[in-house]
């Protein structure tokens, strides 16, 4: 294309220097000539950002065929996670609930000690859409309503989500540093857990750990829209689609 625009304007070049040919022949074929540079330029210029526009299509298609596997293991997890919150708060509630003089049962803790001792987060597969957003591509996405919820779900929804999940295991952490402190064992080597755990201060601290209403209620949030987001991604490119 470049060969043949040069070509042209030399040839636009050699008519307006030849003395033999009339002005108005020269103004009628430089004319042409510049008319056939002005269209292939355009032209060049059609097929350059076409081709770019293929490529950016190309990366978004990769990107979010990706991102729908991302949210497939993210949404395993999280659901798994909410199970684990739900069974916490029940746990919790119940132990901040033993009345005064009575014990914490030994089937009840063997139920519920996983969900008192574990510490539950969410490790986000985020890596992928951070990469595309640092790169500048997210706004390549040409659904604008997936663009969005992409957007809401890692800047927004996740993050919220984090920061609940974050100070709750703060306060299971006050509540197990409390356990610590006081946490001896009997002469088989039988730590005096449910003892501690009848103690009114670790009941007040098991109290606030009961509620995790917030929590699920942010899961649900999340969960609602990575599975929206495969939906759309589905959408645009088949449910078998595979990057």
């Amino acid at each position: 294309m470049e060969h043949e625009i040069t070509g042209h304007g030399l040839k636009a070049y050699k008519i307006a220097k030849n003395s033999s040919i009339s002005i108005w022949k020269k103004a009628k074929e430089i004319g042409i000539e510049i008319l056939i540079i002005v269209f292939a330029v355009s032209l060049a210029a059609y097929f350059e950002r076409w081709k770019e526009h293929n490529h950016e299509q190309s990366d978004a298609r990769e990107f979010l065929l990706g991102l729908k596997t991302d949210l497939q293991h993210d949404i395993t997890e999280m659901e798994a996670d909410k199970e684990s919150y739900r069974m916490s708060g029940r746990a919790f509630q119940y132990i901040s609930t033993v009345p005064p003089g009575d014990s914490v049962r030994a089937d009840s803790m063997r139920q519920y000690y996983r969900y008192i001792n574990n510490y539950t987060g969410l490790i986000v597969n985020s890596g992928r859409y951070e990469g595309f957003k640092s790169s500048g591509k997210v706004m390549t996405i040409e659904n604008k309503e997936l663009q969005n919820d992409i957007m809401d779900l890692y800047q927004e929804d996740i993050p919220n989500l984090l920061a609940s999940t974050n100070y709750y295991t703060r306060r299971k952490e006050a509540l197990w540093d409390f356990v610590s402190q006081h946490k001896t064992r009997d002469k088989n080597g039988n730590p005096n857990i449910r003892q501690i755990l009848e103690m009114d201060q670790a009941k007040n601290l098991g109290e606030n750990l009961s509620f995790t209403d917030e929590i699920i209620e942010r899961y649900d949030t999340a969960i609602s829209k990575s599975k929206r987001i495969i939906g759309r991604i589905d959408e645009e490119y088949g449910p078998a689609a595979a990057h």
